[in-house]
């Protein structure tokens, strides 16, 4: 079989950042898939899953409300390396593109208070599952040391 495209991206060499990992054709539409690297795979540890599964209700929630970007959204959910997320969007972007949308989206993150949207038998199949704290601290390191002062490096999967 061939090898997806997404395995050929040398993982010792990625950097924490958002990448544009692939454009699709759906008729007209092109979507794009974005790799939100926030851990530098193989170098550091992993993200649990409670912050992350908070992270997703939080993104997911920012985003579908987001006055530009709400009906652009098709998809944001974790990577099963547990390293970042993928955020697929209609239309075609590139990473510089979604810089701003990201940076209010992890201020949202970092910034949030009480009880997370969906977290609740009702709504969540792992509801209890969630660290709101972490996701917190998380969204803040991703702030401070990418988005806030992010260069080509981070925008550009490594040759």
């Amino acid at each position: 079989m061939k090898q997806i495209a997404s395995f050929t991206i040398d993982h010792m060499k990625l950097l924490p950042g958002v990448y544009v990992s692939r454009k699709d054709h759906a008729g007209s539409e092109v979507i794009t898939t974005f790799d939100i690297r926030m851990t530098r795979p193989n170098f550091e540890p992993v993200m649990n899953t409670a912050e992350m599964h908070t992270i997703e209700h939080l993104a997911a929630t920012y985003l579908r409300n987001h006055a530009d970007f709400g009906n652009k959204i098709i998809y944001f959910g974790p990577m099963g390396c547990r390293t970042g997320f993928y955020l697929l969007l209609a239309g075609d972007y590139e990473s510089s593109d979604i810089v701003e949308l990201l940076t209010g989206m992890y201020e949202f993150i970092r910034d949030f208070e009480g009880e997370v949207p969906g977290a609740a038998a009702v709504n969540c199949g792992n509801y209890l599952d969630m660290n709101l704290p972490m996701a917190r601290y998380l969204a803040d390191k991703f702030l401070t040391n990418v988005l806030y002062s992010i260069t080509p490096e981070h925008l550009v999967y490594p040759q």
